[in-house]
């Protein structure tokens, strides 16, 4: 299609996300660069994923930056600003990234990973509280979410909450039997409250699935 018609800023956009998905990273960039070249007014999808490609090349101003141009033509992308706030996680400002996905939210309130992360950046920020609300959100939203419960688990250890932590980090293992942080986490609050031998079963358990 693009030997047809050179100037298919769609065509570039498509042959991108199949690089991106070879792992073909830098060839990828280079196809949704074109695609932003060719049709820079109607680009915000093509900015949205040269950003993601370059989450994978740990290039996280740049997907920042890719992040804020898809919100600048669509202002109603709560995926990029999801994703923008995640990469300023990633940078450490988790100021910056609990503003984003406070708009995720604001654009679409049922986005249970919007809170849950916001939770986490909270959490970075030792509002401990904060965080769990955020995680209770999500759950509310999505019952089945092994992430928040094991995260509000964390966040209630931090809180000397040590059975909630392990309530919260059974139910997320009841989810998903093979998550290995819950049970790091579900031993350590073990061992807070005594229980070695729980926690030494729960810290195996980590080791074997984390070495699988």
């Amino acid at each position: 299609t693009i030997e047809i018609d050179p100037k298919n800023a769609l065509a570039y956009h498509n042959r991108g996300n199949a690089k991106s998905n070879l792992k073909d990273y830098q060839g990828a960039i280079e196809d949704y660069s074109k695609a932003i070249e060719i049709d820079p007014e109607n680009a915000s999808a093509y900015y949205y994923n040269r950003g993601n490609t370059k989450i994978y090349l740990e290039d996280y101003q740049g997907a920042s930056e890719d992040y804020s141009k898809a919100i600048e033509i669509d202002p109603k992308n709560a995926l990029a600003y999801y994703n923008r706030g995640s990469a300023k996680r990633d940078l450490n400002d988790y100021r910056g990234a609990i503003e984003d996905y406070s708009k995720a939210i604001e654009i679409n309130p049922e986005y249970a990973s919007a809170y849950n992360n916001r939770g986490n950046a909270k959490r970075d920020l030792k509002d401990y509280q904060g965080a769990i609300e955020d995680y209770s959100k999500a759950i509310e939203i999505d019952p089945e979410n092994a992430f928040a419960y094991c995260d509000r688990g964390s966040a209630k250890r931090e809180l000397n909450d040590y059975n909630g932590a392990i309530e919260d980090c059974s139910r997320a293992i009841e989810i998903d039997p093979e998550y290995t942080l819950a049970y790091c986490n579900r031993g350590m609050a073990k061992r807070k409250i005594g229980d070695f031998e729980g926690a030494n079963q729960d810290m195996n358990m980590y080791n074997y699935l984390h070495d699988a």
